[in-house]
């Protein structure tokens, strides 16, 4: 586990691919408690350790997660969130280059629970979510091109799903269409940046995560324009 970030309040943590943020069925360990135990042990904390999940990352995707250490906190994060007030920029690798350079995605998305799976459409259909995000292409090398993606909705598997529909399935993410898995059982996508105020002392807050420990990402990102690294 590597932290990014920390102070009374909150504290963001950059995810391996593979970890959950959350316990769910599998009985795994997740990133939660190895914060929790990180917390305890570093500021010697007798019982139990308050942790509050505010959002979650895919099991397969890699990046920043936010993580709430105060109820206070907790309660305006939510609240932030709700409102559309912390920005989240991804990249994401795919082998398909997009039809255009930047623009935005609009689709109507249907989940299906038991596949754990979205389905995108060009037009409103029954039980579907209003799905909208912004992309660009910001690098490409011989095989590959690396899209920057804002979110202005927050939909199941909403980037996978769109980006496949739009014939870019993320790199590795056989689910949504890619043709081969990664050796790792990674796909390409990052939670690359995080901007908010901070909800409880208010000053700006802007973090990069690190790169997945991957020579494809070091390698194709060695080409983004400056303002966009570190």
């Amino acid at each position: 586990m590597r932290v990014v970030y920390e102070d009374n309040h909150l504290i963001i943590v950059y995810k391996e691919s593979g970890e959950i943020v959350q316990g769910d069925k599998t009985g795994d360990l997740p990133l939660s408690e190895i914060v929790k135990g990180y917390i305890k042990e570093k500021y010697h904390k007798p019982g139990a350790v308050f942790l509050g999940v505010v959002h979650r990352l895919d099991r397969p995707v890699s990046g920043l997660v936010i993580f709430a250490r105060t109820s206070k906190a907790l309660a305006r994060l939510n609240d932030m969130f709700r409102r559309g007030d912390v920005h989240k920029t991804y990249w994401a690798i795919t082998k398909n280059a997009p039809p255009n350079p930047m623009g935005t995605l609009t689709n109507w998305l249907v989940r299906n629970t038991k596949q754990n799976k979205s389905y995108a459409y060009d037009k409103e259909m029954p039980d579907s979510k209003k799905a909208i995000l912004n992309y660009r292409l910001i690098a490409h090398s011989e095989n590959y091109n690396l899209l920057e993606i804002h979110l202005l909705t927050g939909r199941h598997h909403q980037i996978r799903c769109q980006l496949s529909h739009m014939g870019c399935p993320v790199k590795g993410d056989l689910k949504y269409g890619a043709k081969r898995s990664n050796p790792d059982g990674s796909i390409s996508l990052l939670s690359r940046r995080v901007e908010f105020t901070h909800p409880v002392s208010k000053k700006q807050i802007a973090l990069n995560s690190p790169l997945p420990d991957d020579v494809l990402w070091h390698d194709i990102t060695e080409n983004v324009e400056n303002h966009h690294s570190d």
